[in-house]
């Protein structure tokens, strides 16, 4: 269990965090969840032990943690392999075992000194099985393809020739290999594509430590977890179900809050009331020091209050050449990876060309050097008349000082506005008071992607380029920054991956795939429809001839029909036993996560005897759970192996005559 009491962080004279207590139950799925700038992330990163904090964190003893920012920590240069390797711990134990793999072959066979390095020489070997190192490189092969590298081909790649997307894909393998008995997972998807996302799902849905995630992806957190935390006003509020259901729940708390605010309100005035008309008689003084007494101890309802929101727009834009930027054959090549080849095209004034592809198709690659702030292997980019431009990278150590406040990082955009514009403009994105002096390397996500929006207001352009800027914005911001972007004035160029959001945006699409460039002009979904369509006219071969249906004997459809009732009965058996286990899964996951619930409960923590025999019970549902999910799986493989034999027997269309005596 993880317990967390009076919890509380300031930032300056800002409180971020007022005394949080929360009970986490072993094996929870929890989404954390709250406004962008509600300390979500400086409450995951106190967890993992990343950030001073007053109050108590207590960790199971030896469990270890596993922490996904959800910016990027740039990763050490070396051979992918390599690096995974020395995250989970085998490197430095491999390369213990080689030492002492070399000084046996010095030492003398009767040398005492020979049972000491054999000694050390085992226990090196059971701590490197024990962290899986004899099935590791297996394991590691699963885990990048299920993130959607080559592991053939980009295991022995550098760490350094991967994009930022990439390189979190990578932060991301290393926390799942590392084999952590908790995970606190920051914006987990954000640079995943839909089939990684389903793989981490999957892998997820199977992992039996605790988990909490932080997400802005509503269908992964549904998926994902059995309860919800919401971190609104410096305090936690939980709730034992699902996402989907948590919003309609959350909905119901803030308007029986409401309801008891506006009850308490009037009590308060009532109580004020008769105060102030009776302060100064002596025959209610008594009365008078009862209600003050009274009003002293009544405990406030707290509304959340609705969401502050983001309100901005980009400043008028100076016009431009007709022709803002040529790529002219550019190519880009890291070792032997060959990105792209000869890729030559030219954007115009006014136009909102959105760059699209796969992960590692090479669109980061692409917008460093239409920015040029990184060097093509051959060709070269040129800027139309009057161009200038404003880049923003996904990878914000690109965009802002780690070192400097937020107050000097707007300061050093070299904008010409009076300080108090500055401020102004600070607060419309949510920097107001002491929020200014905070340092950029204890802001979260959220207010990374703010701040570096905003030091693009300040800054003069008429040509944006934007490498996924939306991917820490929670919703009502990422639509405000849409609008803002529509009545922007110059061009832009774009990459993101979400699809509602270019939609009303891009005017023109350019695709990278394998190496070239597909231009569409047209909207998002335009795209989509004129790619299904290339597609199909490529996928197209010449139709199969029908081939005429066999003449099959009496015989022959006798037997067919045998095998096929035999193969029903079997089917049947194990089918039935399959329903009667799903049911009794369904009825221990209920219990257990019931117990979960009852294990965070005030009540229950009050109570040690109550807790002994409610971890008892959790104890015999997980154990019972173990063996369920094993004859479950026992049984849909039985299942799939008959269907299996059913296919094969059915497209051979055996000649199975009947016996005869």
């Amino acid at each position: 269990m993880i317990e967390i009491r009076d919890l509380k962080i300031n930032f300056g004279e800002q409180e971020v965090l007022r005394g949080v207590d929360w009970f986490i139950a072993p094996k929870s799925r929890i989404g954390l969840v709250g406004d962008n700038g509600a300390g979500k992330t400086t409450l995951l990163r106190a967890i993992g032990g990343f950030a001073d904090f007053d109050g108590v964190i207590s960790l199971p003893k030896e469990h270890t943690v596993g922490f996904l920012p959800q910016d990027l920590v740039e990763i050490k240069a070396m051979p992918l392999i390599d690096y995974l390797k020395e995250r989970a711990g085998l490197a430095d134990i491999s390369a213990q075992l080689a030492l002492c793999e070399k000084e046996m072959g010095t030492i003398a066979e009767d040398s005492k000194k020979l049972k000491s390095v054999l000694s050390e020489h085992e226990r090196l070997q059971r701590d490197f099985e024990a962290k899986g190192g004899f099935a590791f490189e297996i394991e590691a092969a699963q885990t990048l393809r299920g993130l959607g590298f080559a592991p053939e081909r980009d295991a022995v790649r550098n760490t350094s020739e991967f994009s930022g997307g990439w390189k979190m894909r990578i932060a991301l393998a290393a926390l799942l290999l590392s084999h952590s008995d908790i995970l606190l997972l920051d914006e987990p998807t954000n640079h995943l594509d839909t089939e990684s996302m389903e793989w981490l799902e999957a892998w997820l849905k199977d992992y039996t430590g605790t988990i909490i995630a932080v997400s802005h992806d509503r269908r992964f957190l549904d998926k994902i977890v059995t309860s919800v935390a919401e971190l609104a006003n410096g305090k936690i509020n939980l709730y034992s179900c699902g996402y989907e259901k948590f919003l309609t729940e959350r909905e119901e708390r803030r308007a029986r809050l409401e309801a008891e605010w506006e009850q308490q309100k009037e009590k308060i005035e009532d109580i004020q009331r008769f105060v102030e008309r009776f302060r100064y008689k002596a025959t209610k003084a008594k009365q008078v020091q009862s209600r003050i007494r009274q009003l002293e101890k009544m405990e406030i309802t707290e509304l959340d209050g609705p969401s502050k929101s983001v309100s901005f727009h980009f400043p008028e834009s100076p016009r431009s050449g007709r022709e803002v930027i040529r790529a002219i054959e550019l190519s880009k090549k890291y070792d032997t990876n060959n990105v792209f080849s000869d890729i030559s095209f030219t954007v115009e004034r006014g136009e909102r060309v959105a760059l699209v592809g796969v992960n590692g198709a090479g669109k980061s690659t692409l917008m460093r050097l239409l920015n040029q702030s990184e060097d093509p292997t051959s060709g070269h980019t040129e800027l139309g008349l009057n161009v200038k431009r404003a880049y923003f990278s996904q990878e914000s150590a690109q965009n802002l000082n780690y070192a400097n406040t937020v107050w000097q990082e707007v300061n050093n955009t070299g904008s010409k506005l009076l300080e108090g514009a500055k401020r102004n403009l600070l607060g419309a994105f949510l920097f107001s008071g002491d929020d200014i002096h905070k340092r950029v390397s204890v802001l979260s996500g959220g207010e990374k992607s703010r701040l570096g929006l905003l030091k693009m207001l300040l800054s003069e352009s008429n040509l944006l380029i934007l490498d996924e800027p939306t991917n820490h914005l929670d919703y009502s911001t990422k639509e405000l920054f849409q609008k803002a972007l529509l009545e922007y004035g110059g061009t832009i160029i774009i990459v993101s991956h979400d699809r509602t959001f270019l939609d009303d945006l891009a005017t023109r699409v350019i695709e990278i795939r394998d190496g070239r460039i597909y231009d569409y002009r047209g909207n998002y979904s335009w795209f989509i429809e004129k790619r299904a369509k290339t597609s199909e006219k490529e996928n197209a071969g010449p139709k199969k001839s029908t081939v005429a249906a066999e003449t099959r004997t009496k015989e022959q459809k006798r037997a067919e029909a045998e095998e096929r009732n035999r193969i029903y009965r079997a089917k049947k058996q194990f089918a039935d036993r399959l329903t009667e286990c799903e049911k009794e899964i369904s009825e221990a996951e209920k219990r257990r996560e019931e117990i979960n619930s009852l294990l965070c409960s005030p009540n229950v923590l009050s109570n040690s005897a109550k807790i002994q025999s409610l971890m008892i019970e959790l104890k015999e549902k997980e154990n019972l759970l173990v063996k369920l999910y094993d004859e479950w799986e026992f049984l849909s493989v039985k299942i799939e192996e008959i269907g299996d034999f059913h296919a094969l027997f059915s497209s051979r269309r055996i000649d199975c005559k009947p016996k005869t005596d």
